[in-house]
């Protein structure tokens, strides 16, 4: 029970401090919404094919089986670390960029944050997302979670490349000399 309660709290604050912060944000008059730096469709089709992976995880941990097989318990445990330790990133990749954080490309100025996790990895919070989708392929070993994991990955890939050109394009020298003391990924 405690994990079933442990695995559907984590997403689920996320998203509360996610668009808690979208509020917060307006009341600021900052847009959180930024430009989609790839196609509109696929970016927003991969952002909430992640809410369908997370749900999917939920669902199994809660006995609605959407797995095909029955998951090793070891599996489900190496599932549970990649799950945490996605979510700590996430959570901890969203409050260092504070009012940097945008979904997509800012529309206005904004700051490069190169402390904390940034100072690790360029991308903390999409070595998140990959994490918990990794986690929830584990999870469920269902097939169809597994292959929408695999689009959301390639997806958010192409994502991190156009933001990476973005911010090229607007931090210049500074970004370079960044890429080049932070790798990508890890």
């Amino acid at each position: 029970m405690i994990e079933s309660i442990l695995i559907t709290i984590v997403p689920v604050a996320f998203l509360i401090l996610l668009f808690g912060g979208g509020a917060l944000f307006k009341r600021q008059n900052i847009d959180q919404d930024g430009e989609a730096p790839i196609s509109k469709t696929l970016f927003y089709a991969s952002k909430y094919s992640v809410l369908v992976l997370w749900g999917a995880m939920v669902l199994q941990v809660w006995g609605i089986g959407i797995s095909l097989i029955a998951v090793p318990a070891i599996l489900r445990w190496i599932a549970m670390l990649f799950w945490f330790f996605g979510f700590a990133l996430l959570f901890l990749g969203r409050f260092e960029l504070g009012t940097s954080f945008r979904l997509g490309t800012a529309r206005e100025s904004a700051n490069l944050r190169v402390e904390g996790l940034y100072r690790i990895s360029r991308n903390p919070m999409y070595l998140g997302i990959y994490a918990t989708i990794l986690a929830s392929a584990l999870y469920t070993m269902s097939p169809l979670v597994i292959a929408l994991g695999i689009f959301v990955a390639a997806v958010h890939h192409r994502i991190t490349l156009a933001e990476e050109n973005h911010m090229q394009k607007v931090f210049g020298k500074e970004y370079e000399e960044y890429c080049h003391r932070v790798r990508r990924y890890i």
